[in-house]
């Protein structure tokens, strides 16, 4: 129910609420003024993220869910190199039944930085992490065992991500341990690792097709991605009003 007013709200948009085309019941205007005038921020709230996400990482996200193809809406993954790689920075949420799932440190590529992910590259041999929107596909037993296929949906961005093999996996550098001996996680070729216990229930979660998310608040990355334009608009308080007064007016004119 809420993910299908939040399409309402986000994707039917801009909607001209003083046309007599105007698609939404006077109870539809009702539900969106009370609850959904602002439906990100009313989920980041239910969701509790306040205190653990930037409201502009979790506001990007929701941006390409809207704009975005997914096979599996229900579940999102964010990551935000823009804490250290000592901070739990990878939020895995079910919108469905709006809980967060897993909150846990991930690593990021070594050429990216060491404490802080600053640098961030699509080209191979770069060892760099990439940014952006990325679906994720299937599982696979490779090198770094369980790991989870992820395709690149920016072009130029992130797209070159399946032939550089950069894949969710678990790795023995993504740990606590690691952390208190070096003051920082290990870094990995570009792929997002995640520590080895939390490595095959978080991938079980995610895989066929979620969206993932890696924010940074990087100003490059802004200037080019095509998604992140398509902010969506929201329906104007006085807008909805004026909606909400129309049958009124049209019935005087009919009793008159």
């Amino acid at each position: 129910m809420f993910l299908s007013l939040w399409a309402v709200a986000t994707s039917v948009l801009p909607i001209d609420l003083n046309s007599s085309n105007a698609q939404l019941s006077h109870k539809e205007v009702k539900t969106i003024e009370k609850e959904h005038i602002d439906p990100t921020r009313s989920l980041y709230e239910e969701l509790h993220l306040s205190t653990i996400l930037k409201y502009e990482a979790f506001e990007q996200a929701m941006q390409g869910y809207s704009a975005l193809n997914f096979k599996n809406k229900d579940i999102i993954t964010i990551i935000d190199f823009t804490l250290p790689s000592t901070d739990k920075r990878m939020y895995v949420i079910d919108l469905k039944n709006k809980k967060l799932l897993y909150h846990t440190i991930v690593s990021h590529g070594r050429n990216s930085g060491e404490k802080f992910a600053t640098a961030f590259s699509n080209k191979h041999g770069s060892f760099q992490s990439s940014l952006g929107f990325y679906s994720t596909a299937g599982t696979y037993q490779g090198g770094n065992g369980y790991s989870l296929r992820l395709n690149g949906l920016e072009e130029g961005i992130n797209d070159q991500a399946l032939a550089r093999a950069i894949v969710m996996h678990g790795a023995d550098y993504c740990s606590q341990d690691i952390i208190r001996s070096t003051g920082r996680l290990g870094r990995s070729y570009g792929c997002p690792a995640l520590p080895r216990e939390l490595n095959k229930p978080i991938i079980n979660t995610i895989k066929n097709g979620t969206m993932m998310f890696i924010y940074a608040g990087n100003k490059d990355y802004l200037a080019s991605s095509k998604v992140i334009k398509l902010k969506p608009m929201l329906p104007n308080p006085t807008m909805i009003a004026e909606h909400q007064e129309a049958p009124k007016t049209e019935q005087k004119a009919v009793l008159n």
